[in-house]
């Protein structure tokens, strides 16, 4: 019997979907959750990782589902976590993504 190289391939990579239905500690309005979010991109590759990771990311989590898989294949995101909160990249660095830029709290309040 032959062994299998531990690299991922297409065909073994995680499909991924979007984040169960959260709730935000209190109710924010889309403007709030909005500016957290552009907060966030601003912030993140200051923590570590590559920009150009980040950037795949950001575009993933802004996707629909089929091209957000898409682009996290063409990067070669290793995603540890189906909903993206927890993803790699090829050289072992970690990116940690918080839901609130990946989906919509169930307590959003509409403006109008």
């Amino acid at each position: 019997m032959g062994c299998t190289g531990s690299k991922r391939t297409r065909e073994n990579a995680k499909k991924i979907r979007k984040p169960k239905p959260w709730k935000h500690s209190e109710p924010i309005t889309r403007t709030q959750l909005m500016r957290m979010r552009d907060e966030f991109w601003d912030t993140a590759p200051h923590y570590g990782g590559r920009k150009e990771i980040w950037d795949a990311l950001q575009a993933a989590a802004e996707a629909e589902l089929i091209l957000a898989q898409a682009i996290i294949d063409s990067v070669g995101v290793i995603v540890q976590n189906d909903d993206l909160t927890i993803c790699y990249d090829e050289r072992g660095a970690k990116y940690e993504l918080p839901k609130y830029v990946l989906s919509e709290p169930i307590n959003l309040i509409h403006e109008n």
